[in-house]
């Protein structure tokens, strides 16, 4: 008997809705979107960002997981591991008995026929999933709409005899689980690319062929198995992680076409080449909202909110600091004081695969004289913890 589903919720929206409210609303962030974005207080200015923090999958993927605690409460519920890139949220959920498999002494061995398991945002493996079938536990799946779309084209490519060029991050948990839906198909092939610097090093091959066994050193562990350059390379289509640099994966898409237009010519392209617009609606409102903010307000400086492996808001901090100081931090805790700020680094699209390291900067706010704070949130952070946000700048600007 295949396991039960649930992918459109529980019936339980309306019975967990006063607990979503009490964990994440935030009356100051209501106010300050009332009076045009805009917060002022003494020697503080405030201007949020038109859109910002939780977009409608991360939303919609909570309160799943909160339907799913209520609805069993007498069977033991898993996620398969963060369910958004949000400390706080995932800590929530922790707090209410849901387990996490990715937390030490967790295990998938461990799951049996009773247990329910919630399938995160980004979605899962194939691989995963056939798992979960084998055990015939209950699932939840919460996979955004976003990702579904992108699954979608990746199947396309391949029962046509394209490989998918992925924009995206190669451990990242969306970007695994896409890269293996083009693997359900005999001869599916994948490759991901982080940033235009790889990109241009594949155009390179493209245009000019090279030496495989290099190829293969550099980009074996994001391709797919028996992955060749000289095979794989002459038919591709482009999708991307729905989270990554709006502006960037359309670049690295024109990078490609051009390429096969270089290889193949212009009247050959359609037999070499497809794309279709896989970016998240939500992501790029959210980076087209802070664009605009730079250009309207005079800031002094911007905070961003959100998980420091968040990587959409990483790349809204990305943005801003192309134009203004820019602190990334997670929580509200990371504002010591007027005088110290914990935050992530905010270094170029793609720079280094390693996790960047939290730090303490100095004077980070003006201690006099009137200032204007530009502030926005990832699409993984809640309204609470961005209203801390502003409370805390307030406390501090007070005199």
């Amino acid at each position: 008997m295949p396991p039960l589903i649930f992918r459109k919720g529980l019936d339980l929206k309306e019975a967990v809705a006063g607990q979503l409210a009490a964990d994440y609303h935030s009356a100051i962030v209501d106010r300050v979107k009332a009076e045009d974005f805009t917060f002022r207080s003494g020697r503080l200015t405030i201007h949020l960002a038109r859109e910002f923090g939780f977009c409608y999958g991360v939303d919609r993927a909570v309160d799943y997981a909160y339907q799913a605690r209520q609805r069993f409460q007498q069977r033991q519920v898993f996620l398969t591991g963060e369910i958004i890139h949000n400390p706080h949220v995932n800590d929530k959920l922790r707090a209410a008995g849901i387990r996490f498999l990715s937390d030490p002494g967790e295990s998938v061995d461990r799951l049996g026929s009773d247990d329910v398991v919630i399938l995160p945002a980004f979605g899962v493996s194939v691989q995963d999933m056939q798992r979960f079938d084998a055990i015939g536990c209950t699932l939840v799946d919460t996979t955004c709409g976003s990702v579904l779309n992108v699954w979608k084209n990746v199947r396309r490519y391949a029962e046509d005899g394209f490989t998918s060029i992925i924009h995206g991050k190669v451990h990242h948990e969306e970007t695994q689980a896409t890269a293996s839906q083009t693997l359900k198909y005999p001869g599916g092939s994948y490759l991901v690319v982080l940033d235009k610097a790889e990109a241009a090093a594949v155009c390179d091959y493209i245009r000019h062929g090279g030496r495989r066994e290099a190829f293969l050193e550099r980009f074996g562990a994001a391709s797919s198995p028996g992955f060749d350059p000289d095979v794989h390379l002459e038919r591709i289509g482009l999708a991307n992680q729905t989270t990554m640099l709006m502006s960037e994966s359309l670049e690295i898409g024109e990078m490609f076409r051009v390429a096969m237009v270089d290889r193949w010519g212009e009247d050959a392209l359609a037999d070499h080449f497809r794309a279709f617009d896989t970016i998240c609606s939500a992501t790029q409102e959210r980076q087209d909202a802070v664009v605009a903010m730079l250009k309207e307000q005079c800031l002094d400086l911007m905070v961003v909110v959100g998980g420091y492996n968040s990587s959409n808001t990483c790349n809204l901090a990305n943005i801003c600091a192309e134009r203004v100081p820019t602190y990334h931090v997670a929580e509200p805790d990371c504002l010591v004081s007027e005088r110290a700020i914990r935050h992530r680094p905010v270094t170029p699209p793609g720079s280094p695969r390693k996790a960047v390291a939290e730090i303490t900067t100095a004077g980070w706010l003006p201690i006099d004289g009137p200032v204007t704070v530009g502030l926005t949130a990832g699409a993984s952070t809640p309204n609470n913890i961005i209203g801390e946000v502003i409370e805390r700048l307030e406390r501090m600007t007070r005199k």
